[in-house]
């Protein structure tokens, strides 16, 4: 985890405020779990470099960042729960906004919307079938970061509602940012304050409650597909990685 200027800045404007231990990172089975958007391979992208390795449009292949060759994934559209366990076909760089790159081939399988390819993907284990189904959000052990304000982040539930029309299914479609998880309100609305600070608009920062001891801050609603990569891209700048998204 790369925690570059923000962290710095976090420690100068709420060291008197901010604990380092109120902040939750959450991992289960240290099985690779993540939910956002897959990238829809294409020779430009190639040429460009914004990614780095070629694909075969034809053939239902995936690349990934950082499991390697030969790993097991499920690949699943939340909107039909339609699903695809392919192995990495390899090892690949592009930007940190998408969570896989998939072929046409792929997403058409999984009748993904090519302006919202939004997907679910989890690796799987010792060969089982993957049954698409809600994921289990927290450990029942929560590890606390003594030292770094932010961490992998986890998901917050998908809505279940299906809309048999796509033209309004699009229209209702809006996502969040997952930002992180504190024990402490007044963490949580520190990390925010510093993040307003950081040209990151208030009006789309929200610290919900979860429960006890359990704060949320998150980003959104975008309904943009650009904007909501803006802000991932401003966050990543300030040492947020491998944040997931959510749909509501």
């Amino acid at each position: 985890m790369k925690f570059k200027i923000l962290l710095i800045t976090l420690f100068l404007y709420s060291c008197n405020t901010y604990n380092g231990s109120n902040y939750i990172k959450n991992k289960k089975n240290n099985i690779y779990h993540s939910r956002g958007f897959a990238l829809i391979y294409n020779e430009t992208d190639y040429s460009n470099k914004i990614i780095s390795r070629k694909l075969d449009n034809a053939k239902f292949q995936i690349a990934h960042r950082k499991l390697g060759y030969n790993k097991s994934l499920a690949i699943t559209n939340p909107s039909n729960n339609k699903s695809l366990e392919l192995k990495v076909t390899k090892k690949a760089k592009y930007p940190n906004f998408f969570n896989i790159v998939i072929t046409e081939e792929v997403s058409n399988k999984l009748n993904l919307d090519k302006d919202f390819p939004y997907v679910e993907v989890r690796e799987t284990v010792k060969n089982r079938s993957f049954v698409a189904k809600k994921a289990e959000m927290y450990s029942e052990e929560k590890k606390v970061f003594d030292k770094a304000p932010v961490a992998s982040v986890k998901i917050s539930n998908i809505s279940k509602n299906k809309l048999s029309n796509v033209k309004k299914l699009k229209k209702k479609r809006s996502f969040y940012i997952l930002i992180g998880e504190f024990y402490s309100k007044q963490s949580a609305n520190s990390l925010k304050n510093i993040l307003i600070k950081k040209n990151i608009k208030k009006d789309l920062l929200i610290v919900k409650n979860l429960g006890k001891n359990r704060y949320e801050l998150s980003s959104g609603p975008y309904r943009s597909i650009n904007t909501l990569k803006n802000d991932h891209f401003k966050l990543n700048k300030y040492g947020f990685e491998d944040l997931d998204i959510k749909q509501k």
